[in-house]
């Protein structure tokens, strides 16, 4: 079983990158995809807690676009926290968490600079 796991959703183009490297470096990993398993409200929190909601939070895609103008003002965490439990497609992907590392989002620069067999 891989230390590391990899959170997102499978038709994703940015979760497509991220595996591919992570394949290519021979990185092991486990893979979540958090629309089809969901995703509790304690790792989320977890992530908010070491990462902050707004880096978390997805607010340039469609899901967190489309909601009502209302729901997407004042946030908090408290509030980014009911929205990311309740529609995971609004959690930044990937997140790759493991080996004491978290890591939101994909940049083949940061995994070059953090990610180890």
């Amino acid at each position: 079983m891989a230390n590391r796991t990899l959170y997102g959703i499978k038709a994703c183009d940015t979760m497509k990158k991220a595996r591919s490297w992570l394949d290519a470096k021979g990185v092991a990993y486990d893979f979540h995809d958090y629309k089809a398993s969901g995703i509790t409200e304690a790792k989320v929190k977890g992530w908010v807690k070491e990462a902050g909601w707004e880096t978390v939070l997805n607010r340039a895609g469609t899901t967190f676009r489309k909601l009502p103008e209302a729901e997407r003002e004042g946030l908090t965490a408290a509030k980014a926290i009911k929205l990311m439990v309740a529609q995971p497609s609004m959690i930044k992907r990937p997140v790759l968490e493991g080996e004491g590392q978290l890591i939101i989002g994909f940049k083949p620069e940061i995994y070059a600079a953090q990610v180890k067999k």
